[in-house]
């Protein structure tokens, strides 16, 4: 792992933020971050210089998907991911195991691996640790997961010791399989929203000793109170100088709190999913362009915000975009919505740099709620 390098340039007296430099073979990633998705090798609807705009440094994409298609071996000899999807920066590939819980009725799961029935075409796709570390290292991203299973938050103690148990079990064996050097591979740490659980697995991974761990099995349906009350129970067990990754997190207000918390590294297909059903996260609180109130609103959709969305165009003009069915709405609200992810984690960074988190957070959360 000598191609990878971590370190702390702040960490804030008031909250657990920090604010840090992680060194990869693509390049450095300033945390916190958030990293824009691109499930199928495509953040959609943005070309790469257009996400590289943002302030986005690194993106992710899914190991699941992209083996059923176009295959992590296509990917591979047509010269890996990077070149594949024309971006230079650094890529995270997730293990497939957010698909054992979000396509638990196409699988079927034991300690030796999961097996899927596709949902393109009902074929059967066998996801093993060693088989999704295979996946990874043909696709070539800097930062790879271990294969886990993610219980669902509400699940019996039982079955989610079991999972947590399984998830163990599958680290080690993803750790025994990697060849290559290029690639820092996460442990998981899963176990619901009780401290119990979380601990055991936090206190089994530990030991062997992985470049950085992820908290997955969040942002699953608890509430985000329970989210906040796990991550205060689950970052402090993690190491102080590996980076932090919450797994699919989430909503403004839940990076922010996480931050707040400890955690480094974020994702979420919300920015891009939203931004296509006509949704924009903005300063104040966000904004549904589907609404009639916007019809003759010239206004920029975002006063604060320097994107093309903002610059460019008028509330007006997007809104019509969308009763229009123009795809050209999606993209710039797109566009906007990543804009304005990256101006959220720039500015905790500034503030934690600058010891004023706490009055950072304070300000914000009112801003969104329409207090200020």
């Amino acid at each position: 792992m000598t191609k990878f390098s971590f370190h702390l340039d702040a960490t804030d007296k008031t909250t657990s933020a920090r604010a840090g430099r992680w060194e990869t073979p693509h390049g450095v990633v300033d945390t916190p971050a958030f990293m824009p998705v691109g499930t199928l090798a495509t953040v959609k609807g943005l070309l790469p210089e257009q996400i590289r705009s943002t302030g986005a440094q690194m993106v992710l994409s899914n190991t699941y998907h992209l083996a059923l298609r176009p295959g992590s071996d296509v990917v591979r000899d047509l010269g890996g991911l990077h070149r594949f999807m024309d971006w230079d920066g650094p890529i995270l590939t997730d293990s497939g195991g957010f698909q054992v819980f979000s396509l638990s009725k196409m699988r079927k799961i034991t300690d030796e691996k999961a097996v899927f029935r596709s949902h393109i075409d009902g074929s059967l796709l066998e996801l093993s640790p060693e088989k999704a570390v295979q996946i990874q290292e043909d696709l070539g991203a800097d930062c790879i997961m271990c294969l886990d299973e993610c219980p669902p938050a509400d699940d019996v103690r039982e079955k989610i010791q079991a999972a947590v148990d399984r998830t163990t079990l599958w680290a080690k064996r993803c750790r025994d399989a990697q060849k290559r050097d290029d690639q820092a591979l996460f442990g998981i740490v899963q176990g619901g929203v009780t401290e119990e659980m979380r601990t055991r697995s936090a206190q089994a991974l530990l030991p062997i000793d992985f470049p950085g761990y992820a908290v997955g099995g969040l942002s699953v349906g608890e509430a985000p109170s329970d989210m906040y009350r796990t991550l205060d129970f689950t970052v402090p067990q993690l190491p102080v100088e590996k980076p932090r990754y919450l797994m699919g997190v989430g909503r403004p207000e839940d990076i922010l709190e996480a931050v707040c918390r400890g955690v480094d590294l974020f994702d979420c297909v919300m920015p891009t999913r939203n931004g296509r059903n006509a949704m924009a996260f903005t300063s104040t609180g966000p904004v549904r362009l589907r609404n009639a109130v916007h019809q003759k609103d010239e206004r920029p959709l975002d006063a604060e915000c320097d994107c093309t969305a903002c610059t460019r165009f008028s509330r007006a003009y997007l809104r019509h975009l969308f009763v229009a069915k123009e795809m050209l709405g999606g993209i710039l609200v797109s566009l906007h919505n990543v804009a304005f992810y990256q101006k959220l984690v720039r500015n905790l960074r500034i503030a934690v740099n600058n010891g004023t988190v706490a009055e950072f957070r304070a300000n914000q959360l009112a801003r969104w709620q329409g207090q200020l």
